[in-house]
């Protein structure tokens, strides 16, 4: 197919057929892979549930993350390094200060 040979709102088409059939083959691929999946827990014989909770999770949230950081003015105020900085870190920085410096 000769693209340049195209007016633009036939590409534009063009390209509004690519995307659903890409989206459409995606879709397959995904019914394709899930029942891949069930013909082998049916070919060892598991319930799917079973076979897929045995897998380790990745990326997850594991719970509470331990404050690296403290202001020395106020105790209370202690942050993670994670996110964005507070007020006060900000301001600590912004002061000429070492981020080091509030270090737990």
């Amino acid at each position: 197919m000769d693209l340049s040979k195209l007016t633009s709102a036939q590409l534009r088409q063009l390209q509004d057929q690519l995307k659903d059939e890409l989206a459409q083959r995606a879709t397959q691929g995904r019914a394709e892979a899930l029942e891949q999946i069930h013909a082998i827990a049916r070919g060892v014989g598991l319930p799917l549930k079973e076979l897929l909770g045995s897998l380790p999770v990745r990326g997850g949230r594991t719970g509470p993350v331990a404050a690296r950081y403290r202001n020395p003015a106020d105790a209370s105020q202690q942050w993670t390094g994670r996110g964005r900085q507070p007020k006060w870190v900000k301001d600590w920085v912004d002061g000429g200060n070492d981020i080091a410096g509030l270090k737990i």
